[in-house]
């Protein structure tokens, strides 16, 4: 059934190809510089300034503390916990760097300049005793280093060699020193910089190939993009080979081959390494690896990504024909992918000039990013898509999840993008109310607007003496009636409309010249990629969203437990959820505005059941502290009873299911697994049919949290259709199960209960271990979960 005015996600996409090989640059365009830009009063501008108060409040010194710890000097510092004490140590540092820059850059504050320069001297301190060029707070990190460059290499997805993923880790070193010396003018940054990626170059040197790439199964970040700018900023060949070796062939391939392998895989292990082939593709003008990418960006939007403008499910791609787990799970789009998904698209725009990378960015950065900060400070990890589930909110001495780490940056660079501009001519892309200063051409450009309020945009001109060039305007996909008016100093003016969705104004400008824009926008309902009966309401740009009520929300201010970035709270059925009853196509035409609340709309009376019938539908971005609906379950009278019938069925099953967990994980899923302190040996993990598992020919083992010591028994789930598994389950070192599986069950997914042994019960922590018989595998084990009796 298809109900309404069905627009997919998509709809903003032209055709391109799918064959990386055959696409190729048709623009030569630049960003403005952050300094270039100031935001001016709005929801970005608040954002921004939230933003800085809150880096302020992190103390420099702790962030520093493992970096000082590693290279040896003396320090009474003790650094931060959380992520940057249990393995991660450090990678905020990173993040901070690049936070400071765009900050630094976007407000002119000197304090962050102080700071930058503090940061940067005491790294040089810690390089500099070193002695080789090395710096990093990677706990025992240079022990590690030399076994790497020995070729001792053990590589998993989230681990190298029992470190917790230290090229990840000293990626965001890397890119900090890129920023800083790129961004906000550091000149010692640079030299720190070639240091340690000559560090890098002679660590790596007697490598093969194969061991590089066997080294990339590790999540390394961008490691390859850092090593493109080091090129773009020395013109040293070195470092534009080093950027190839660096890239992960087994993602690449695929992608040049325009094969879409990512389900299954961690997202934003992924993300990051095509925005570094997308780097090097620009500087080395390959449009086969430029390709690559832009097929990458377009599987991920139009096949994975929810209407806010973010992806994954638990940090993982799903299927891309099934949004079921997006919708159930309380671990939806990860902050960090969109926050990478945005460079992505950006390096595309710069490369291509297409107007659809533009209306990506806008409809992500307004419904995602910048929804990802509380308006008083905090930042989100994962956003549910669950109907009535709600986020949780880091705290500034308290959490250090990646997602803070990106966070800091987010906020800081909003300016990155409103203006684009190639040899003389200016692109205006987003409406966004700010100042331009274009010094080379000496002209600065103001953009008045309420913009999303107010459906217009003003631009005006000030230049040393009247200058020809073109303005070229976004005509964004979302504009009522697909057309925009667009007056010059009050007059209707002559403009072309170009093959990439832009509009180009070319005249003789002077100082006073006024360009007024205005902007219709319509409401339309977006259906799920996968076609199912799922819709999200859409203003222009703008993802509408429904507060239904603000009970129950545990850990809203996040603790710095492992797991204090989830939404731990009760699950509330889904089958109970508010959804559209109607047989109506325009399901929309029910949207009234509410008078004096722009942006906001009176729910259509189709809502079922009649209690949630005087909910508001307003902005996601402005929605915090509550649960919420982003997408309803759309249904017809006849079809009502069976949908709730079999949501109800199921619901119920996994709310029994949820009410009976004390702890559990998915085997084989970065995140879960490293919240769960994995351990092993000779053990490697995957995915079959869309389930991930984890074996081993060695062992492997979890530590499980036994809240309030309710744990009573342990379920195991396997796949009947493996062979030659015979193991030994050990819990807490005590013996509990000889396990002996060979094809018993059938081509199925099958549980397994195992009683807990009397004397473990009361015990808090409880390490879960998984050992192979000479000759035989441990597991495959699909899930894991520590219950509680019923």
């Amino acid at each position: 059934m298809q109900i309404g005015v069905i627009k997919n996600f998509l709809f903003f996409l032209v055709a391109v190809s799918l064959a990386g090989n055959v696409w190729c640059q048709s623009h030569n365009l630049k960003s403005f510089s952050l300094s270039s830009v100031r935001l001016l009063e709005g929801p970005f501008r608040h954002a921004q300034e939230t933003d800085l108060k809150y880096m302020l409040q992190l103390d420099p010194d702790k962030l520093l503390a493992p970096f000082v710890k590693e290279s040896g000097l003396d320090t009474s510092v003790t650094g931060y916990g959380n992520w940057e004490g249990t393995g991660l140590n450090g990678h905020t540092g990173g993040h901070y760097l690049s936070a400071l820059s765009n900050m630094y850059a976007s407000t002119g504050n000197a304090e962050l300049r102080k700071r930058l320069i503090y940061f940067i001297d005491v790294l040089e301190s810690c390089q500099v005793k070193n002695g080789n060029g090395y710096v990093g707070g990677i706990p025992g990190g240079k022990e590690m280093w030399k076994e790497i460059a020995a070729g001792r290499i053990d590589a998993g997805s989230f681990s190298l060699n029992n470190k917790w993923v230290p090229l990840y880790n000293i990626h965001k070193l890397y890119a900090g020193l890129v920023d800083a010396y790129s961004i906000a003018g550091i000149q010692k940054a640079k030299g720190l910089l070639v240091n340690l990626a000559d560090w890098l170059i002679q660590l790596t040197s007697n490598l093969s190939d194969k061991q590089i790439q066997e080294m990339l199964r590790s999540e390394h970040g961008g490691l390859n993009e850092v090593f493109a700018d080091l090129y773009a900023f020395t013109g040293d060949q070195k470092y534009l080979a080093m950027a190839r070796r660096l890239s992960h062939r087994a993602i690449l391939l695929p992608l040049l081959q325009g094969k879409d392998s990512l389900t299954g895989l961690h997202a934003n292990t992924q993300i990051p390494k095509v925005i570094g082939f997308m780097a090097i593709a620009a500087l080395a003008n390959d449009s086969a690896w430029a390709g690559a990418a832009n097929f990458f960006w377009n599987t991920v939007v139009a096949n994975r990504t929810a209407s806010i403008g973010g992806n994954s499910v638990r940090e993982h791609f799903h299927p891309a024909g099934n949004f079921s787990s997006m919708l159930e799970s309380r671990e939806g789009p990860e902050t960090c992918n969109t926050y990478n998904m945005l460079k992505l698209s950006k390096r595309l725009f710069l490369w291509n000039g297409r107007a659809d990378y533009m209306n990506y960015y806008e409809r992500a950065l307004y419904n995602h990013i910048l929804s990802s900060q509380h308006p008083r400070g905090g930042f989100v990890y994962f956003t549910p898509m669950r109907p009535r589930h709600y986020r949780v909110y880091s705290q500034p001495q308290e959490g250090f999840w990646c997602c803070v780490g990106s966070g800091l940056e987010n906020h800081g660079k909003y300016g990155e993008l409103i203006y684009a501009h190639n040899d003389k001519d200016i692109f205006i892309n987003l409406f966004i109310p700010s100042t331009l200063e274009w010094k080379e051409q000496g002209i600065r450009l103001t953009q008045d607007t309420r913009f999303p309020y107010d459906e217009k945009s003003t631009i005006s001109l000030n230049m040393k003496t009247p200058t020809k060039f073109s303005l070229y305007i976004r005509q964004p996909s979302w504009l009522k009636a697909g057309a925009m008016n667009i007056r010059v100093n009050n007059q209707q003016t002559k403009f072309s409309v170009g093959t990439n969705s832009y509009i180009k104004i070319d005249r003789l400008w002077e100082t006073g010249d006024i360009v007024s824009i205005s902007l219709p926008m319509e409401t339309i309902a977006e259906y799920l990629p996968d076609k199912t009966e799922w819709v999200s309401f859409v203003h222009g740009p703008i993802v509408l969203a429904a507060i239904t009520d603000t009970t129950d929300l545990t850990g809203l201010r996040a603790d710095d437990t492992r797991m204090g970035h989830i939404a731990g709270g009760a699950l509330y059925p889904i089958d109970k959820a508010p959804l559209m009853l109607t047989s109506q196509k325009n399901i929309v035409s029910g949207l009234e505005k509410v008078k004096g609340k722009p942006l906001a709309f009176k729910a259509p009376k189709l809502i079922y059941p009649a209690t949630y019938k005087n909910v508001e539908l307003i902005p996601f971005f402005q929605i915090h502290d509550a649960r919420y609906m982003v997408y309803w379950r759309v249904a017809d009278d006849k079809g009502l009873k069976k949908i709730q019938q079999a949501l109800m069925e199921k619901e119920k099953a996994a709310l029994l299911l949820e009410s009976l967990t004390v702890d559990h994980l998915a085997p084989g899923e970065q995140q879960p697994e490293s919240d769960h302190n994995f351990r092993g040996d000779k053990t490697e993990s995957g995915v079959y049919l869309d389930r991930h598992w984890r074996f081993a020919r060695g062992w492997f083992s979890y530590d499980l949290k036994n809240r309030d010591k309710k744990g009573v028994k342990l379920r195991v789930t396997y796949y009947g259709g493996d062979q030659n598994q015979n193991f030994d389950i050990y819990v807490n070192n005590m013996l509990l199960k000889t396990v002996r599986l060979d094809d018993g069950a059938g081509e199925n997914f099958f549980d397994v209960d195992y009683p807990l042994i009397a004397e473990l019960v009361n015990d808090d922590i409880l390490q879960i271990k998984f050992v192979a018989h000479a000759g035989s595998t441990a597991g495959a084990i699909y899930y894991l979960r520590l219950m509680k009796n019923q």
